[in-house]
């Protein structure tokens, strides 16, 4: 099995690479294998924010009763409470997720849960206003 024996090896490389180009800031016991090069991190970070500037795009020729996940499900719910029946026929509850799939991946781009200061999920808008639809849809029900 020559997988022990090469690991150990690329190790050794590494260090004397680092040794000879003066690079005294590693930590032993920490991989460089996933390190990023600054042109890596810059060609990263301006990747990213044009996909951050595209998804601000995407949205703005719609109106805004049909982007707003808190006002779509209000049309939701009043559908629901005038014409109950076409409702339940139209099977509802089972394409809300697919409708409101879109949205909700736009406004979780630019979420990093690794970030120290990231919004957790249930404090996000849209997971609130599907929170409130739930509730009141339990509570109609229940009437």
């Amino acid at each position: 099995d020559n997988s022990s024996e090469f690991i150990p090896k690329c190790r050794t490389c590494r260090r004397q690479a680092r040794e000879q180009s003066g690079e005294g800031d590693h930590h032993e016991g920490l991989s460089s294998d996933e390190e990023l090069t600054p042109t890596e991190v810059d060609e990263f970070q301006k990747s990213r924010d044009n996909v951050l500037e595209d998804s601000r795009k995407i949205f703005e020729d719609v109106h805004a009763d049909f982007c707003d996940i808190r006002k779509i499900l209000l049309k939701f719910q009043e559908w629901k409470e005038k014409f109950p029946d076409s409702y339940c026929d139209a099977y509802i509850s089972f394409c809300l997720p697919k409708l409101l799939n879109p949205l909700i991946r736009v406004q979780l781009i630019s979420w990093n849960p690794l970030e120290q200061n990231f919004t957790e999920l249930e404090e996000m808008p849209w997971f609130r206003a599907i929170e409130e639809f739930s509730d009141a849809e339990n509570v109609s029900e229940s009437k």
